[in-house]
């Protein structure tokens, strides 16, 4: 099967949305999308960023998940995306799994496909995508204000636990939703957009809590100070690891793709708004304070994580 082929075969039902002039099939998408717009790329990489024998329908989900996982922590709205995928084989069982994975998620959202390339080589895809900015202005990471507080959505640590479990079989029910944490995160992309003219600072939390919260104070100038019995940690965690490794997980693991955001006070009861009509669960966790690093204490006294803390690339 050739390029064009696959591109024909499996990608092109999703080419339509309203603003797409050209999409996939020539030298250049045009698009008519007015307004300011929110663009971010991420590449994942087989046997790094996700296992190499991982069902071919997570693998699509993931990669276009993480993806707009970016344009959530801006508060945009999903507009489209490039793929660029290198594949060692065309595999057509292993493209109709990707692309069914990928097409549900983009038709959730709305996205058009607008263009890409198809090459071959070792397992890599690379998403190019593209959102609307918030009328109100972009979450940025450089709002934080000392005195805010310091929120995060969701349950931390069960991804990181899915990862050691992946290829595990007979899992419990509290296991086998650490896997499909890993596998499948979901999004938060109303929730970015329900928090903008809301939260004064916001990022994902991708390379771990600690790691990216640091990103967010470095870029506010200013500290943190956390209250780490109030972090919400994944069910299931702290029975399994024990209460002091389940804590860590929460603090320190990646992959969760949850917000991190910080709201002014006069704003903190909006935050409850938010969390009923989005349906996610909001926890304060902190504040941010005078300084340059983040201070986390657990029932009054100095926690520390024992590591670097977070993800590293390179």
């Amino acid at each position: 099967m050739g390029e064009f082929e696959i591109i024909d075969h499996y990608f092109r039902g999703l080419n339509g949305r309203e603003g797409v002039l050209v999409g996939i099939g020539d030298d250049c998408a045009v698009v008519d999308w007015p307004g300011p717009l929110a663009i971010s790329t991420d590449t994942l990489v087989a046997g790094v960023h996700f296992p190499e024998d991982a069902d071919a329908a997570s693998i699509g989900h993931r990669c276009l998940a993480v993806n707009l996982s970016d344009l959530a922590a801006m508060g945009a709205t999903p507009l489209g995306f490039t793929l660029a995928l290198t594949l060692p084989q065309a595999e057509p069982a292993w493209l109709s799994g990707f692309a069914s994975g990928l097409s549900r998620l983009a038709r959730r959202f709305e996205m058009a496909l607008i263009g890409g390339d198809t090459t071959r080589g070792p397992l890599t895809i690379s998403i190019h995508i593209i959102g609307r900015a918030p009328a109100s202005g972009s979450l940025l990471r450089s709002g934080g204000q000392v005195g805010d507080g310091v929120y995060v959505s969701g349950r931390l640590g069960g991804a990181l636990a899915g990862l050691e479990f992946v290829r595990e079989r007979g899992l419990s029910a509290t296991q086998s939703e650490w896997v499909r944490r890993f596998l499948e995160p979901e999004p938060r992309v109303e929730l970015g957009q329900q928090l903008a003219g809301v939260a004064s600072a916001a990022i994902d939390i991708s390379d771990g809590l600690l790691a990216d919260l640091n990103h967010l104070v470095e870029a506010s100038g200013c500290g943190a100070s956390l209250t780490l019995e109030a972090l919400p940690v994944a069910a299931g965690l702290t029975d399994f690891y024990g209460n002091a490794e389940g804590l860590r997980r929460a603090v320190c693991g990646g992959d969760e793709y949850e917000l991190c955001f910080t709201v002014p006070l006069a704003q903190a009861s909006s935050v409850e708004r938010v969390a009923r009509e989005t349906g996610v669960a909001l926890t304060r966790i902190g504040e941010l304070v005078p300084g340059e690093s983040i201070h986390c204490q657990l029932h009054g006294a100095e926690w520390q994580s024992g590591e670097a803390g977070g993800y590293e690339h390179f």
